[in-house]
């Protein structure tokens, strides 16, 4: 690999905060067309990864202080991580020629942008190469079909998890969402987790589903994007689902709290996306659910649900 022939950009998270990443990746790609874009990320990513066009190649990297380089000095490092002294450190220890990042007090010496809490997280990463002079196109969000048939064609998909208690609306709101979409003749899938299948399974016996409703634990994530882009319907919380139906352009009803939609959710002119929010901000990371989370009751779900069924008809 030639010094002058790599861009390395590291994002070791998860996958809705790759998929806000790639307008971000999209004009790093136009920047440097001849050069091959790394990104590190973690391994579980692949299959996603694989599906955008920006990315020449997927350095394994499950978290910060892992990160291992392995070649010539990069042409360029690019902190598409977060505001913290480790994501600017591990990038650093690559040597490259140029770092972009934001500005830290750990690192008086490195320039780069203020971070700012207010901004949604694509915004965020494309202010980042607008400030090295680079042009970014915030709506270009969306990823190419995944290919061949996903494990339940035009199913309502219902992922009930989220990565923490606070973003989690509870199993019985959903077992009645569960239950209305099935009486109404959609097929209904549970997705999820491993961990996440009892969770599932629990939701689909309440809603009055067999085991064979239940995908959790048994889809991996190629399988979980053509499972999301070939859906009628996507149902969640604030979580990598939600944005995965907008990289696919699959229709969705979003459930958010405590973080704002404003922060991370769908661009507003993506008119197939409901966003439910009743305003309240909180912890993302708490242990119970968000008190804002909790005031979006079964019937205003399940109506966010009917009307999004229904305007897909109408539009064929």
């Amino acid at each position: 690999m030639a010094v002058s022939a790599a861009v390395l950009v590291l994002r070791a998270l998860g996958v809705g905060d790759l998929l806000t990443a790639v307008p971000a990746l999209r004009a790093l790609r136009a920047a440097y067309p001849g050069d091959r874009l790394v990104l590190a990320a973690p391994e579980s990513l692949r299959d996603l990864v694989e599906l955008i066009d920006a990315v020449d190649e997927l350095l394994p990297t499950p978290k910060l202080g892992e990160l291992a380089w392995p070649g010539p000095p990069p042409r360029l490092a690019v902190n598409l991580h977060g505001s913290g002294p480790e994501s600017i450190h591990d990038l650093m220890a690559a040597d490259p020629a140029e770092l972009l990042t934001h500005r830290h007090p750990d690192f008086p010496d490195v320039p780069g942008l203020q971070w700012r809490d207010d901004l949604h997280e694509v915004d965020r990463w494309c202010r980042l190469v607008e400030y090295h002079h680079l042009a970014a196109d915030r709506s270009a969000l969306a990823l190419p079909v995944p290919p061949g048939p996903g494990p339940a064609p035009d199913a309502v998909v219902v992922h009930p998890g989220a990565a923490f208690p606070a973003r989690r609306w509870p199993p019985g709101r959903f077992a009645a969402v569960v239950r209305d979409l099935a009486a109404r003749g959609h097929r209904v899938v549970l997705t999820g987790s491993a961990a996440e299948r009892d969770l599932a399974v629990s939701i689909a016996a309440a809603a009055g589903l067999g085991e064979d409703a239940v995908l959790a634990g048994r889809t991996g994530l190629a399988e979980l994007a053509a499972l999301v882009a070939g859906a009628a319907l996507v149902v969640c919380g604030d979580t990598g689902v939600g944005h995965l139906a907008t990289a696919f352009g699959t229709p969705s009803v979003l459930l958010f709290g405590p973080t704002p939609p404003r922060l991370w959710g769908p661009p507003p002119s993506a008119r197939q996306h409901v966003v439910l929010w009743a305003g309240n901000v909180g912890d993302p990371h708490g242990e119970e659910p968000d008190d804002g989370l909790l005031l979006l009751g079964e019937e205003r779900v399940l109506a966010a649900t009917r009307a999004a069924l229904e305007a897909r008809v109408a539009h064929g």
